[in-house]
């Protein structure tokens, strides 16, 4: 059975000028001929994906969302040059192939690279596709380990000194993320006033080895061996990328964690396959870090629920959108449930945490 990634239909209102696009990818791709067709890929909340093919020649294009004004906040020029230096020493990455701001073109910068084929997991496993309790563990060991590879890469040695500030990132997260949840914070969201408070007071000292992080490193943004599913061929999705404190990477990848022993009302925002028989626990992904980095982590507490809080403000920030009518997707409505069950599961941590 077919399990690979499949496009959709464009959603309306986020078509592409098609002449534009077939006419600047043959002036700048060598090679392409034959009839250009676009699709788009429909997950995701930020950035938008579409595949481009072109001929036999498959593609992906990914630029911000319309209407995005803030170049900051969806800057494609960063995110392939991470793409592009990234590329010879971690496999994983997809080769990047081109990077415009020509707004002739679609009205915003926007970056194409290689198309990287086969199977991403979302919220549920596919009809037909089985991981057995030792597959799925193996899947979660896996997981990890390619997240530990991109942080253990010496960014100096591949030309992004100068792409992130690592000094004092803790610092600038918490007060970063947290003016940016006062910002987007609307009349029926939680104020969080007080997990802020608590981030704050409980900040670890700095990393002494800062690294490459991908920052929202998760099961639906790593792409599968269709015919080796627990191979991990592709990581994507990288315009949060900078250098920082790899724990910090860690604490947000499993702010998305959902265990099959979680409450029931975090089973409701669950996104990911992480409840399946055999998946790794949150302390047993953990203890596998900290094992294979030889990074002593005596309390994860802090990681975990600024991870938390930062999903709750992504989330918060994109329903705002929706709340005050910039947006009409109708995926965006429910985001503020799980703002709220955010705050409550961070408030349970810190209720019950040694820090």
């Amino acid at each position: 059975m077919d399990y690979i990634d499949r496009p959709k239909a464009i959603r309306k209102g986020e078509e592409l000028d098609l002449k534009r696009v077939e006419e600047f990818l043959k002036d700048t791709i060598p090679g392409l001929t034959g009839e250009l067709t676009v699709q788009q890929f429909p997950s995701g909340f930020s950035n938008l994906t579409y595949l481009i093919a072109v001929g036999d020649t498959e593609l992906v294009l990914r630029r911000p969302p319309f209407g995005t004004k803030a170049k900051s906040a969806h800057d494609m020029g960063r995110e392939y040059r991470m793409l592009k230096a990234l590329k010879p020493v971690y496999p994983y990455g997809p080769e990047p192939l081109v990077y415009s701001e020509d707004e002739a073109v679609m009205g915003c910068p926007f970056y194409v690279m290689e198309r990287l084929k086969g199977i991403i997991l979302r919220k549920d496993i596919p009809a037909g596709l089985h991981f057995s309790p030792q597959d799925a563990r193996r899947l979660c060991e896996n997981l990890i380990d390619v997240q530990l590879e991109l942080h253990s890469i010496d960014y100096k040695a591949i030309g992004l000194e100068g792409y992130g500030r690592p000094d004092g990132y803790v610092r600038r997260q918490v007060e970063g993320w947290s003016q940016r949840y006062r910002n987007a914070r609307t009349p029926d969201a939680p104020d969080y006033e007080d997990v802020m408070a608590w981030l704050e007071e409980k900040m670890p000292p700095e990393t002494p080895k800062p690294g490459i992080i991908h920052n929202d490193y998760k099961f639906d943004n790593v792409v599968l061996d269709a015919d080796n599913p627990l191979k991990i061929v592709g990581v994507l999705d990288w315009e949060m990328a900078t250098i920082g404190d790899p724990l910090m990477d860690l604490g947000s990848s499993l702010a998305y964690w959902v265990e099959a022993a979680d409450p029931p009302n975090v089973q409701l925002i669950r996104m990911l396959p992480t409840t399946i028989p055999g998946a790794m626990t949150r302390a047993e992904i953990v203890a596998r870090y900290a094992e294979r980095s030889g990074i002593s982590i005596p309390n994860f507490d802090f990681y975990l629920c600024f991870g938390l809080f930062r999903l709750a403000v992504i989330a918060q920030q994109i329903y705002y959108r929706f709340y005050h009518g910039q947006t009409t997707d109708e995926r965006f409505k429910m985001l503020i449930v799980a703002v709220q069950v955010l705050e409550e599961s961070a408030r349970s941590l810190i209720g019950n945490s040694t820090l």
